[in-house]
């Protein structure tokens, strides 16, 4: 396919971003866009990270021009992110996973693309972003969003002498992958199961409501695995039972906010509150859940909130945080890295769980979750007994019988769901109240 020349591409981009850098829209899972030759749209220029995130976007730079290459000694690694590096959220963690990398690999340089997304940068999609990131000297390039997948898969194809790592893909688990691109997810249902936990021991209502984002299996075994742990500890700690407990999830439609395209996530949490649950558990990237709660808290009401993603995410409504699972990518992204260097790259799908040695290290865990200043310390210790049932084996919340919303079984009594069930949920759990396909 003819495409227009590098400089000319490289002005367009300049003009571009510079018209774009001030919007502040929400990002949003990005959907397909028309392709470059229909809009005229040229890809984005990719910027040095920062040594930490800024309030705003990064401003681009002035690309080197092409006949310019890296240093020998320098590995330039880069990142495409659907959201801004600053969103509190699942960008942020990746964001800051790829400085922790390229603190810890000497001669590497972080360069990335934020907010490839259609609300942010509508006519740009992945592979021109990916290309961008190439003609600055990336050898590895990770993208962030499961909608990247095959634009990830295209762009391997199309340069097979770089490096590539979709995390939350899974590309090579199924054999559409090439080569050349690995895959890399957390487990983060165990942070969802304390998540669950720590939202039922708390209430006092027993209605808990999910702020939901798109519906796929990812999202779908989230949302189980939340449940549950609500209803084990609604159970087990505060000895209620099961039917006692409401667990509703209101699907928005996309990762985060797109005004006029998704539900609007802080109608949907006011709506909850309105309705009398009293715990907010946040599967977006963004914090609207918890920021609401604490303005219903602040108003009087007995609203909490757990988000997500970010390890820091309570910073915007600590007083009604009941804790946070997040991510924590630098580590693995790290130990990736150092291979592609070292010419020992390896194409795998991985799903990695805590470091049940201690789930808060920031230097071995993939999954963690922080206990939040709304968490009463009783409750803690609560929690804490039911994280070390996780961790020793003892407690396998996927044990039969679990059957499906529409009475279908999904575990069979005293048996266990295998890996691949889980990974592929086709549904929500029986006892959970909402949308189960869009």
């Amino acid at each position: 396919m003819r495409q227009p020349p590098v400089r000319f591409i490289a002005l367009l981009v300049l003009f571009a971003l510079l018209l774009g850098a001030c919007g502040t829209t929400p990002a949003a899972q990005p959907t397909a866009a028309p392709a470059p030759e229909a809009t005229g749209a040229p890809p984005v220029e990719p910027t040095d990270a920062p040594a930490e995130p800024t309030a705003e976007a990064t401003q681009p730079t002035e690309p080197p021009a092409a006949t310019e290459a890296p240093a020998e000694e320098e590995f330039v690694f880069g990142m495409i992110l659907v959201g801004p590096t600053n969103d509190g959220g699942w960008n942020q963690a990746h964001f800051e996973a790829a400085k922790y990398a390229e603190a810890r690999l000497p001669g590497s340089r972080f360069i990335y693309i934020d907010k490839v997304n259609p609300a942010d940068r509508p006519n740009v999609q992945v592979e021109q972003a990916i290309e961008e990131l190439i003609s600055q000297g990336a050898k590895f390039v990770i993208t962030n969003s499961a909608e990247f997948g095959e634009g990830t898969n295209l762009a391997a194809e199309a340069h097979p002498d770089v490096y590539f790592l979709h995390a939350s893909g899974d590309a090579v688990l199924t054999g559409s992958a090439p080569p050349n691109v690995t895959n890399l997810m957390g487990r983060m249902e165990y942070g969802k199961m304390m998540a669950g936990c720590a939202a039922a021991l708390q209430s006092d209502a027993g209605k808990l409501a999910y702020l939901g984002p798109l519906i796929d299996p990812e999202t779908r075994r989230l949302v189980n695995s939340t449940y549950l742990g609500a209803k084990y500890c609604w159970e087990n700690y505060r000895e209620q039972p099961a039917d006692s407990l409401d667990f509703k999830v209101t699907w928005i439609g996309f990762w985060f906010n797109i005004p006029g395209v998704t539900l609007d996530p802080t109608r949907v949490a006011t709506d909850f509150i309105s309705e009398g649950n009293d715990v907010i558990i946040s599967g977006i990237d963004t914090t609207e859940g918890l920021v609401e709660a604490n303005k219903a808290s602040a108003a009087g009401r007995t609203v909490w909130a757990v988000p997500y993603d970010y390890k820091d995410a309570c910073a915007q409504g600590e007083d009604v945080c009941l804790g946070v699972p997040y991510f924590n990518w630098g580590p693995r992204y790290t130990e990736i890295l150092g291979d592609a260097i070292e010419g020992r790259f390896e194409s795998q799908w991985e799903w990695i769980g805590p470091d049940w040695n201690d789930i808060n290290n920031p230097d071995s865990s993939m999954i963690g979750f922080i206990k939040g200043p709304g968490l009463t310390p009783e409750n803690g210790v609560l929690l804490d007994d039911f994280i070390s049932k996780l961790a020793d084996g003892s407690l396998n919340l996927f044990t039969g019988p679990l059957n499906f919303q529409d009475g279908t079984v999904f575990v069979a009594d005293g048996e266990v769901a295998e890996d691949l069930a889980i990974w592929n949920t086709p549904q929500l759990l029986e006892g959970i109240e909402g949308q189960s396909a869009p």
